[in-house]
């Protein structure tokens, strides 16, 4: 599903139109990223948990020359499903 799908999605649910539910979306994802650029987590009831992680800096290699590199810390987004939308998910049509 790509971001004009979802666009659509809510165009149709929300019986608006196509500018104004892109609207919509933009502002909604705009919302979460700044959240999460802040560095807090955020937990959405019955869809999940986005959480910000910190990486150390860590040693790794070159699989193509076998040379020891260090791979430098940065912060990495995870997400974990709430057992709502795992059950979802698992549930069988």
């Amino acid at each position: 599903m790509t971001k004009a799908d979802v666009v659509a999605r809510v165009c149709e649910a929300m019986d608006c139109t196509k500018n104004e539910a892109y609207d919509y979306v933009e502002d909604v994802f705009a919302i979460m990223k700044n959240t999460l650029v802040s560095g807090e987590n955020m937990k959405i009831s019955g869809f999940g948990n986005f959480e910000v992680n910190q990486k150390h800096d860590r040693k790794g290699r070159n699989p193509q020359t076998g040379e020891t590199i260090t791979i430098t810390a940065r912060k990495v987004l995870t997400f974990k499903p709430s057992a709502v939308l795992k059950q979802a998910i698992n549930t069988e049509i």
